[in-house]
């Protein structure tokens, strides 16, 4: 018989225990966190104030700002309270409901970008019949299946990592609990929990990247036939911006989770994870929405007002 005594808490090493840094990366982070709240609930209050925005593209961007600023809210305050106050423990089931809550909504951004890929593809490259692809039933079936898919998702993988044996170490090397690296805590036989994570997040991100490149693929044969150079910038200006996001988001999930546990390096994947976690839903407001014409009249309108 073997002494197991199960694991009650997690305690997060977090970012750094260098002293020195804790006050500076406290102020960086709710720096960022300030900025990801006003920019993002600003662009959903915009959006739900100016009829001119109620379109299926910013219905999308809406979501993508409640899900950006959901995903961050889920990790960074826990963060901010571990350099002011170091309080770096968390209960079981504060574990469970922050990865819960994360893997959900970032499985939903996934399926966000590529459904925002597809109202591009709809708009550049056939325009004529945009209003009757782009409905309000298929902009709203798209948005409830993001949102069903991300949260079985989360329970999957909640329930899979939770139905290990947690009775060794009950440091999570990580300034969150996520799943790589609380499944590697465990004292069961994980092979089979990690695979089952790599090969559903695998089907998610490619499934949902294959959306994006295909689109984008029309979207470009479409930009090579015009002949307007305003049309040309226009269209370009909208796949960079949306580019860029998509390159950072599926760069680092990919780093991230489509690979076994025990080959992580966990000091380089809390860097990766910074990006988004933290960084990609600062980014969101104004890649997709700060640099649009549309979005900046709504928020002149809006001071103008006051």
């Amino acid at each position: 018989m073997e002494n197991r005594t199960e694991v009650t808490q997690f305690i997060l090493l977090g970012l750094t225990d260098d002293s020195g840094l804790q006050v500076p990366l406290f102020i960086i982070f709710l720096l960022i966190y300030t900025v990801t709240l006003v920019g993002n609930l600003g662009i959903i209050l915009l959006i739900f104030l100016d009829s001119r925005l109620h379109t299926p593209m910013y219905f999308f961007l809406g979501n993508l700002s409640l899900v950006d600023f959901c995903y961050s809210s889920a990790v960074t305050p826990k963060v901010i309270a571990g350099f002011l106050v170091g309080d770096k423990i968390m209960s079981y089931n504060d574990c469970a409901a922050q990865m819960f809550f994360f893997a959900a909504f970032i499985t939903v951004e996934n399926y966000l970008l590529a459904s925002m890929a597809y109202d591009r593809y709809a708009a550049v490259c056939k325009p004529l019949h945009y209003s009757t692809t782009m409905t309000t039933s298929v902009c709203s079936w798209l948005i409830i299946g993001s949102y069903v898919i991300g949260f079985l998702n989360a329970s999957i993988h909640i329930g899979d990592t939770f139905s290990l044996s947690f009775c060794k170490s009950n440091v999570v090397h990580h300034f969150f609990c996520d799943i790589p690296a609380v499944m590697v805590l465990s004292c069961s036989d994980r092979r089979t929990s990690e695979l089952i994570l790599v090969y559903i997040v695998s089907f998610h991100i490619f499934f949902a990247f294959l959306v994006i490149w295909i689109s984008y693929v029309f979207i470009f044969i479409t930009i090579l036939k015009m002949q307007s150079a305003s049309g040309h910038h226009k269209a370009i200006s909208t796949c960079a911006s949306h580019f860029t996001a998509v390159s950072i988001f599926y760069g680092t999930s990919i780093f991230m989770y489509v690979q076994p546990s025990s080959s992580h390096s966990m000091d380089t994947d809390k860097i990766a994870s910074v990006f988004y976690t933290m960084v990609i839903p600062m980014l969101n407001p104004l890649v997709y929405s700060l640099r649009n014409k549309e979005v900046k009249s709504a928020f002149k309108i809006v001071l103008e007002a006051k």
